[in-house]
């Protein structure tokens, strides 16, 4: 069995030392362009070839994430990125656009690819089309359990993650941010919409609840149970952190690796009340297991905050306008962080004893007193937030050293030989020939002692051997002068290398233009049979249902089958009319059924067009998150959709707030057979809630809508427009449609 990588995050250079430092095996980081956390400080070019160059000189691979949808008139800028990168050596690139993907793959053949969760990994078939794409590894969904891992047949390499933050959605599924923030999910710049409060109604009826932060998750934290995933064998294990401080990478990375490296000795792992406790110092909003074990959702979710909450300091004894006296459960430090009740915070810059004596430290058992600097009125309790002696713990660590071998030969007459390797890479140099001594020889110890003598190169010396005579003069400068060149070029040689040969291609362009007038076509995703009806009298061209019964009574018209959004892709179609939500949809059923694709696969390039295409895909509806600019740049691209009203689905979710808050977490559950649910958030905003077998999907509190300006998208050249509809009835239907077809007629008429 092969052992388990640890992959761990670094949002700048203090952090990815840490990571190196701690033991981690790989580090992933991102640019200043194109990577999924574009709030982390990030790398500019010369701190990335630093990057680069300060990983591989310990061994240790460097990914780095290109893993946001990339616009039509950004190819360039990331092509180019992507080149400096490869060129650099990095190890791989973590990545979510399947056009980017593929062009990358066409373009720098040897430049190794990883799946982001981003792209969506849930099941077999996807999998196998990102396998057959060129990549080498998926980062699978947070939301597979164990056993769902395992049912997992692909050989594609698989990553899972182990610890850090969870998202509420299925990664790559989100468009809340965009459509409420401004800001997408899929471009690195989510504004954490989940972390905001909602209220739940069921038939308009509020229900109670205990928190207000309905889709706020848990921390991921796996340390009890790591022994399980290992048993699993998969690829690499990954530590969310992009944004966290460098004692966060560090001490997580150190923790991990401790344990996987106990496994791998004797299968045994214990974990103590400190190592935990040390965790949810750093930072937790409570900790989960996630979906890995199947926990229910209450052991998920944190509906009662979305901070980091710490550990409980102890309890408050009084407060008045000057001091507040706690009664400590744990040791306080001057300068750790603290928080009460009412969600105020503070640095602690003095604290006192229980006589009013200013001290540093007070410990456990004891009662401490400090300043009301934040004008505090009432709290029952103190948690401790920031523990800065654990920081300081934290950053007193020996430096990770690299073993080598170094070899030593001194025979009189011959020239002074030194070699030194990594078991890797060897290096020999040679000094001046090898003299009888006139006055003292050289000792065999005063040699092997200025050899080994590896001061503050990252380098060790694990084995020494010296062949020589016994009366020997060897000059210690000249050892000197030697040792620090082997070092030096040692060093060099590890820094810059590299995983692969560069290779580059040329691309010819295809790019399926058409710029002749086009018939206008219209589809419409119905959601009853009503509206079904309406669609077929109002001579729609493509009707879509995700009902399969209402599929099958209406399959004769041309109406497609919207596949589920989370797959296993035990349905197999034959000759039927899909409309495919995800790339393992499309792998699944491309060769013997008609198959268009949804917006939810992020379409934004015409190389994820053409990509899909290659697939089979017949028809390809473009991405809702698009600005103008990329949108006239592709307008004139062959059998593409434009997406101009509807409620978007913000997100979906394995959770489900209904079974959690009402039907308490018990499986069998049919409450969205009668009732109707929607989060109210504290503008007033309602999302309605649609349960798919278990699947939440959250709709926007209002309609997308491109209408008022379609004239604009018409005159780029779009001829396809797509309608979802909610709660639209035949009225309301009949006048969108006649709105698209009285401008599109206006144009060409």
């Amino acid at each position: 069995m092969s052992k388990v990588e640890l992959l761990s995050p670094a949002g700048n250079m203090e952090c990815l030392i840490s990571a190196v430092q701690n033991g981690a095996d790989a580090v992933y980081l991102g640019g200043k362009k194109f990577g999924a956390r574009h709030f982390a400080a990030n790398f500019d070019n010369n701190e990335m070839i630093e990057a680069i160059k300060y990983c591989h000189l310990y061994g240790v691979k460097i990914y780095v994430t290109v893993n946001t949808i990339c616009y039509e008139e950004e190819l360039d800028e990331a092509i180019k990125y992507i080149e400096f990168l490869y060129e650099n050596h990095v190890d791989a690139l973590i990545m979510q656009d399947l056009g980017l993907i593929y062009l990358v793959r066409k373009k720098f053949p040897n430049l190794e690819i990883h799946a982001s969760t981003q792209a969506h990994n849930h099941n077999d078939k996807g999998l196998e089309e990102l396998k057959r794409l060129g990549v080498k590894r998926a980062v699978l969904a947070r939301e597979l359990s164990l056993n769902e891992i395992k049912s997992l047949k692909c050989d594609i390499e698989k990553e899972v993650f182990i610890h850090g933050a969870l998202c509420v959605s299925y990664s790559g599924c989100c468009l809340f941010s965009s459509m409420h923030g401004g800001r997408s999910g899929n471009r690195g710049e989510c504004v954490g919409c989940c972390r905001l409060p909602y209220k739940l109604y069921e038939n308009d009826k509020l229900v109670e609840s205990d928190g207000k932060y309905l889709l706020s998750t848990k921390s991921l934290c796996t340390i009890k149970n790591i022994n399980e995933i290992l048993d699993l064998n998969i690829k690499s294990l990954k530590i969310e952190g992009r944004m966290k401080s460098k004692e966060y990478v560090g001490y997580i990375t150190r923790l991990y690796r401790n344990k996987i490296d106990e496994y791998y000795k004797n299968k045994k792992i214990e974990v103590t009340d400190e190592e935990i406790n040390n965790i949810k110092k750093l930072y937790n909003r409570e900790l989960t297991n996630g979906y890995l074990f199947s926990d229910s959702f209450s052991n998920i979710m944190n509906i009662k905050t979305s901070n980091h909450i710490g550990i409980i300091l102890g309890n408050v004894i009084s407060i008045n306008k000057q001091f507040i006296k706690i009664k400590l459960l744990e040791d306080l430090h001057q300068e750790d962080g603290v928080r009460f009740d009412d969600n105020k915070g503070m640095i602690l810059n003095k604290i006192y004893d229980e006589n009013g004596k200013l001290v540093n430290k007070v410990l456990k058992g004891n009662i401490a007193i400090v300043d009301n600097k934040i004008g505090i009125k009432k709290s029952k309790i103190v948690r401790k937030t920031i523990d800065k002696e654990l920081l300081e713990n934290i950053n007193k660590i020996e430096d990770r050293k690299i073993p080598v071998d170094i070899s030593c030969k001194a025979i009189v007459g011959e020239k002074l030989e030194i070699t030194i390797t990594d078991r890797e890479n060897i290096f020999t140099s040679q000094g001046k020939v090898v003299e009888k001594p006139i006055n003292c020889n050289t000792s065999k110890e005063r040699i092997q002692e200025q050899l080994i003598k590896l001061g503050n190169t990252p380098f060790k010396c694990d084995n020494f051997v010296l062949n020589m005579d016994e009366d020997v003069f060897v000059s210690i400068k000249e050892l000197n002068e030697l040792r620090r060149e082997l070092i030096e070029k040692l060093k060099n040689k590890r820094e810059y290398s590299s995983p692969y040969e560069i290779v580059k291609n040329k691309i010819e362009e295809n790019n399926y233009r058409n710029d002749s007038i086009k018939k206008l076509k219209i589809s419409v995703f119905a959601r009853t049979e009503e509206q079904v009806k309406a669609c077929l009298d109002n001579e729609i061209d493509t009707v879509i249902v995700a009902d399969y019964n209402l599929y099958k009574k209406y399959k004769k018209e041309n109406v497609f089958y919207r596949t589920k959004r989370v797959n296993d892709n035990k349905e197999i179609f034959k000759n039927e009319k899909l409309m495919a939500t995800e790339l393992g949809a499309i792998g699944n059923n491309a060769k013997n059924n008609i198959v268009y694709s949804d917006y939810y696969l992020n379409v934004s390039n015409r190389w994820t067009i053409k990509y899909l295409k290659e697939l089979g895909v017949k028809n390809i509806t473009l991405s809702p998150e698009l600005n103008k600019t990329t949108l006239e740049k592709l307008a004139n691209l062959e059998d593409i959709t434009l997406f101009v009203y509807g409620r978007v689905e913000l997100m979906i979710m394995k959770y489900c707030p209904m079974n959690m808050l009402i039907n308490k977490n018990n499986k069998h559950c049919n409450l969205c057979d009668n009732n109707k649910y929607y989060l109210k958030d504290n503008d007033n905003e309602i999302y309605p809630l649609v349960n798919e077998k278990h699947i939440t999907h959250i709709l926007d509190s209002k309609n997308y809508n491109l209408l008022e300006d379609l004239s604009s998208y018409i005159s780029y050249g779009f001829n396809s427009f797509r309608i979802d509809l909610y709660d639209e009835n035949e009225n309301e239907i009949n006048k969108i449609i006649k709105n698209i077809r009285n401008k599109y007629e206006h144009r060409y008429n």
